[in-house]
């Protein structure tokens, strides 16, 4: 049965566990929540998108304008947090000021707003502009200063069509906690680049400056010994990496001996499509083939499932999944850094068999 695992005191981080597999779409009290400051009160009233920056028509939004001036779009998305099995990297040493997330920070989503090329296109942005920066209206503290989290997308990006400024998610308005009024959706790439509570997009000749984008969500592998916390030498987080998991059975279940079924989830690197699912009866020193059975969708996950056969006692079981162009490494050593972002080594699921 699927339960809601919570990380700190708030209830502003959670996700579920075991996900399921019945369905691709994830029901919306079952997706995960990452926030960095309590959910803000918001009047869709009042609230306005304001777009600025190296644009030759500025501009500010209600909902109301959003809907009428831009066609309404549709996009299945799964939502990946950097922090994804970071728990995993705790073997190697602790993560000082992290959540120790397993791999539950991972949902799929039905979204449905406006292109953000759309409104960038209307906008006009001039032949300087290189990134487009997002900021929300939460209040987060740093160092003394409270300030709207946010971060930015290089501009192709932008401009692709399929970055979303999302209203709803499976075909009812975002919840609160989900970034009610209007959110960004950037399909491949780490979920803090979705910034929630959207209200003002900036067009700009180099990478927002936020601390979420200049100070945190950085690949790093050199601790600085003045600040271990700050990765701002490290390299801002774009893309989620190729990743998968075992869904069933769970770790440390006891099962009974001969055929065993296993389940899981697995995604390709930045929207590419997987190849290959391989699943492991002994940590990775053989594997055999899984059957990829649902999916399709280019920026979601798929299911998989494969037989393994085991016999009585200590088992430890293993998936990697492969896509156009690279696979999961094998270890969390190939893959620490100091914050323990982007974990997506071969996952290891430990059972019993009687």
């Amino acid at each position: 049965m699927t339960g809601r695992v919570i990380h700190g005191v708030d209830g502003l981080n959670t996700g579920s566990w075991p996900v399921s597999t019945e369905s691709l779409i994830t029901p919306p009290g079952m997706f995960f929540t990452r926030s960095h400051a309590p959910v803000p009160l918001v009047d869709p009233a009042t609230w306005r998108l304001r777009v600025d920056g190296l644009v030759r028509h500025k501009a500010q939004f209600s909902l109301r304008d959003l809907s009428s001036a831009f066609p309404q779009r549709h996009l299945t998305a799964t939502m990946v947090c950097a922090g994804l099995r970071r728990e995993e990297f705790l073997s190697l040493g602790p993560l000082p000021g992290e959540l120790p997330w397993g791999p539950e920070p991972i949902s799929t989503g039905r979204w449905s707003g406006v292109s953000l090329a759309d409104v960038l296109q209307a906008s006009d942005v001039t032949q300087d502009a290189r990134h487009v920066e997002f900021v929300g209206m939460d209040q987060v503290e740093r160092h003394g200063v409270r300030f709207g989290f946010g971060g930015s997308v290089d501009l192709q990006k932008a401009l692709s069509g399929e970055v979303l400024l999302a209203t709803q998610l499976n075909g009812k308005p975002l919840p609160p906690e989900h970034g009610f009024p209007i959110r960004v959706v950037v399909p491949g790439w780490i979920g803090a680049r979705s910034v929630k509570w959207l209200e003002r997009i900036s067009v700009m000749d180099a990478p927002s400056t936020n601390y979420f984008q200049a100070r945190a969500y950085r690949f790093q592998r050199v601790v600085n010994p003045d600040d271990p916390r700050n990765v701002s030498q490290g390299t801002a987080l774009t893309e989620i990496p190729v990743n998968s998991a075992i869904v069933s059975p769970l770790g440390g279940e006891g099962l009974s001996a001969g055929a065993v079924t296993v389940k899981g989830w697995a995604i390709g690197t930045g929207g590419q499509q997987l190849k290959a699912v391989e699943i492991s009866a002994d940590a990775g020193s053989s594997w055999v083939p899984a059957r990829i059975r649902d999916g399709g969708e280019r920026w979601a996950w798929s299911f998989w499932e494969g037989e393994l056969t085991l016999p009585r006692g200590q088992h430890v079981l293993a998936a990697r999944a492969t896509d156009e162009n690279s696979a999961q490494p094998a270890t969390v050593n190939q893959t620490w850094n100091v914050k323990g972002y982007n974990n997506n080594a071969w996952h290891r699921v430990p059972v019993f068999v009687e």
